[in-house]
């Protein structure tokens, strides 16, 4: 329920304990390298009108307490009425007191009020009405009271800071009895997301290499293509620490985008190569006129890739805090996957693809 990119929610039944705790969280929070805002509302106070009705003094004028504060709260609430019916539209009727009485304290305690046997009595007669200080708002979750400590992040990775200010706070802040504390925010939709990503991965590359055994029923080219993922991290990992950026879940949706084109450029070349090895080329002459012939496809494909992400990597206002974490991975991604694809993978394959042996010997 909390929109900032760090929510530390205090559990306890005491407000002041956790108005306490709450403030104490705010200023580690504030003084962790990266925080740009830390706010909590569990130390703003409002002013209340207090009401502490003296049940022997209303007993006293004949006031019973329930009709008491039935008519006080109608004073300041209002009572329904009716309903006043124009056309297709119904506007209900509600009778109250006058504006002043809600906004002075004093007035309130002088409003006379009509008990059953007729006499007139002061609220201040029956009741002591004084202003006092409250909390701006009390907060639940599952039948318990919390305090809400938002944080914003900006300038280093969101699980670095979360890390930190979680061992600032177990060493410095000890926790009362009954009380506890939840890490929470988008740093928990982060955490649920590179759960599932850690899941993912690993799927994706068993999918990929299953079909390309089944594309290539060699094992062997199928390792030599998988072995071009890696040329495409390298540049993507570049490309993030170059533009200041973090591994997010955005970027890791990145590398797998990533991961399917290197592939394919992969594909690409081996298949070529070990075409033109059936045809009877040589190893050197099939590696050379493979990456001659297939040299403009690869381009292609990374070239229109690179080009139509460009727009996204620029992007700003609202999604691209998703948009340009992606966008730069898998540009920077292309670019080194490409050149080494084209470099390293023509060499692989004249070294470990199939009939690399007898070509040597």
């Amino acid at each position: 329920g909390s929109r900032g990119d760090l929510a530390v929610k205090i559990f306890g039944p005491d407000l002041a304990t956790l108005s306490d705790l709450a403030g104490q969280v705010q200023k580690i929070l504030s003084k962790t390298r990266g925080a740009s805002e830390v706010m909590t509302v569990a130390n703003d106070h409002v002013d209340y009108l207090q009401l502490d009705i003296d049940r022997a003094a209303a007993g006293r004028f004949g006031m019973p307490i329930d009709q008491m504060q039935d008519t006080l709260r109608a004073q300041i609430e209002g009572v329904h009425a009716g309903v006043v019916a124009d056309g297709q539209k119904r506007v209900p009727i509600l009778v109250k007191g006058d504006e002043t009485i809600r906004s002075d304290a004093t007035r309130f305690a002088d409003l006379p009020l009509r008990t059953p046997d007729g006499t007139v009595a002061r609220v201040s007669d029956m009741a002591r009405v004084e202003r006092t200080e409250g909390p701006v708002k009390l907060d639940h979750e599952n039948g318990s009271r919390y305090a809400l400590v938002q944080a914003f992040v900006s300038g280093r990775d969101l699980v670095g800071y979360v890390d930190e200010a979680r061992a600032t706070v177990d060493r410095e802040i000890k926790m009362p009895a009954g009380y506890r504390m939840v890490w929470g925010g988008q740093f928990e939709n982060q955490q649920r997301a590179s759960a599932r990503l850690m899941l993912v991965i690993p799927v994706a590359l068993l999918l990929i290499l299953l079909v390309l055994l089944m594309t290539l029923r060699s094992m062997r080219a199928s390792l030599l293509i998988l072995a071009n993922i890696p040329f495409a991290m390298v540049g993507g990992i570049i490309s993030l620490w170059v533009s200041g950026q973090y591994l997010s879940v955005p970027a890791s949706v990145g590398f797998i985008a990533l991961l399917g084109i290197a592939v394919l450029n992969g594909l690409v070349l081996v298949a070529y190569f070990r075409q033109l090895r059936e045809e009877g080329q040589s190893m050197a002459q099939a590696v050379r006129l493979g990456a001659e012939r297939r040299l403009r496809p690869v381009l292609m494909t990374a070239s229109i890739t690179a080009f139509g992400l460009v727009p996204l990597m620029f992007a700003t206002g609202p999604g691209s805090e998703i948009q340009k974490p992606l966008a730069i991975v898998v540009i920077g991604g292309l670019v080194s996957s490409t050149l080494l694809t084209l470099i390293l993978l023509p060499i692989l394959f004249e070294r470990f693809g199939e009939g690399a042996t007898e070509a040597r010997s």
